[in-house]
């Protein structure tokens, strides 16, 4: 939480947002921290989380909706997010196997989180406009909702993990 806490100040004495340092704790911390400090850094996660996406949920009109040329725009950046995130993953895991590269490609379309922390970031400094921080914030959303039904698409082949029985007894 020190090294945390001092990248975050350090970021913002640096002209970037606390965010920026906090990320590069995670880098440095991610691979040498043991299972239990992941563990408990899990339930703070779940605590802080929905108060960022209530934060979100706070800033984002949907009324820009309304006019013709937001929506349009709206439609091709998730149209272009779609396909980029698609076609980079898959072609990423490609030596894996087609069937697994489309799996890879079309579980990675819903990540866009990141997207909408830089885009709250960019709305609370005036460098972006209402309507763009509406339109990302839309984005993320829909490919969140888009990847389940495609998910299903793409496992359609795969068999069903088999059942381990552990021995225990079922009551009811």
């Amino acid at each position: 939480m020190t090294l945390l806490f001092s990248l975050s100040l350090l970021a913002v004495y640096a002209g970037v947002t606390a965010i920026v340092g906090a990320f590069l704790a995670g880098m440095a911390l991610g691979e040498t921290v043991d299972r239990h400090v992941q563990e408990l850094t899990e339930g703070l996660t779940e605590l802080l989380v929905p108060f960022f996406l209530v934060g979100v949920g706070l800033r984002f009109d949907i009324s820009l909706f309304a006019a013709r040329p937001i929506l349009l725009l709206a439609a091709s950046v998730i149209l272009v997010a779609v396909v980029a995130k698609f076609t980079a993953c898959g072609l990423a895991a490609l030596r894996m196997g087609p069937a697994d590269a489309i799996r890879v490609g079309v579980g990675m379309i819903p990540h866009g989180e990141v997207g909408m922390v830089v885009a709250q970031i960019g709305l609370s400094m005036g460098v972006m406009a209402l309507s763009v921080y509406g339109i990302i914030v839309f984005m993320s959303v829909v490919t969140t909702l888009l990847a389940p039904p495609l998910l299903k698409v793409a496992f359609r082949q795969v068999a069903p993990a088999a059942v381990v029985d552990t021995g225990t007894t079922r009551i009811g």
